[in-house]
């Protein structure tokens, strides 16, 4: 059995070599044929030329170097579509993904499960962002149409069939945490302990994690329209118990001189709500924009591969005149 070993790379150049030599040695250990799929996601430092060396050094080594950075989504997707193997393993380079697991993830992909996900433990995070996933996690769950489970990420083996799914589904707007959970086949999770990023630093920001989770919440469930529609339903009841209300006392005691504060405070917060429905609904507007686009997910600029399955095309536009 061929096990593909999909790595997304971005500036990894202190780490890249250990982490060949890591998996390469515990892949041979476990005795199985392997290939490596690097993906380098438009680095800035000397990522490619060390992906050149080490391909050229081992023939079990491919690599695709985006023409720029296309992100994290972009570049599982380019893995998945070049990895040739009977079982897919998508893992991180920075060595918080143990190369020592996947002997596990193969133990569990031979007693039948198509998914078998490593899900993280959250020791040693910070309590704020601790807190912080878990409230996420809990709030998507009560929106999403697919379940999520806090500490489970990217670290996974997907069978053929599974990947094979996982590739006809060609959205451009692409949650992966999302379209695992979709495709669904037989899956089994087990915990480890998290591991401390060796070398480097984490190139995920609170305002990329926050785009993430915002990604996550807008690209698998139409909920959030739906709210706009219940909130404006409420202010509009609001609205006219409270002029039933401004009537009922104008007749009981006489018409009075409005109340200034209460007039800026009702404009400002329905000025607000305005603008906060404004975007979510830009935000659903803004990823039709990009599907109907058709652009390519990435664009390759060096690779010693060549594409196993490219993504099936979406099928033409039509439109019926009446």
């Amino acid at each position: 059995m061929l096990i593909s070993l999909v790595v997304p790379c971005f500036n990894e150049e202190e780490i890249l070599e250990r982490f060949h030599e890591r998996v390469t040695d515990e892949m041979t250990r476990l005795g199985h044929e392997f290939q490596l799929v690097y993906i380098d996601d438009g680095s800035a430092d000397r990522t490619l030329p060390i992906l050149r060396e080490l391909a050229a050094a081992d023939p079990r080594a491919r690599y695709v170097s985006f023409s720029r950075n296309f992100g994290k989504e972009a570049a599982m997707l380019a893995g998945l579509q070049h990895a040739e193997g009977d079982a897919v393993v998508i893992m991180d380079a920075d060595l918080q993904h143990p190369p020592e697991l996947i002997g596990r993830m193969l133990e569990e992909h031979a007693h039948g499960y198509d998914q078998v996900i490593a899900r993280r433990t959250r020791t040693g995070d910070r309590v704020t962002r601790t807190v912080t996933a878990r409230a996420y996690y809990w709030l998507i769950n009560h929106l999403v149409d697919v379940e999520l489970v806090d500490g489970v990420g990217d670290f996974r083996l997907l069978s053929r069939r599974a990947a094979d799914a996982v590739l006809e589904l060609t959205e451009y707007n692409r949650f992966s945490k999302g379209l695992f959970a979709w495709v669904g086949f037989p899956t089994t999770t087990f915990s480890y302990e998290n591991a401390v990023r060796e070398q480097g630093r984490s190139a995920w920001t609170f305002g990329k994690l926050l785009n993430y989770g915002l990604d996550g919440l807008l690209s698998f469930n139409n909920k959030p329209l739906r709210a706009a529609l219940y909130l404006g339903l409420l202010l509009m009841s609001l609205a006219f118990l409270y002029a039933g209300w401004i009537v009922g006392v104008a007749l009981v005691k006489g018409v009075d001189t409005p109340g200034y504060v209460t007039l800026l405070v009702v404009v400002t917060a329905l000025a607000g709500v305005q603008m906060v429905l404004v975007g979510v609904i830009g935000e659903y507007v803004g990823r039709i924009y990009y599907e109907v686009k058709r652009r390519p997910h990435f664009l390759v600029k060096d690779t010693n591969t060549r594409i196993r399955r490219p993504a099936p095309e979406p099928e033409p536009l039509e439109f019926v005149r009446r």
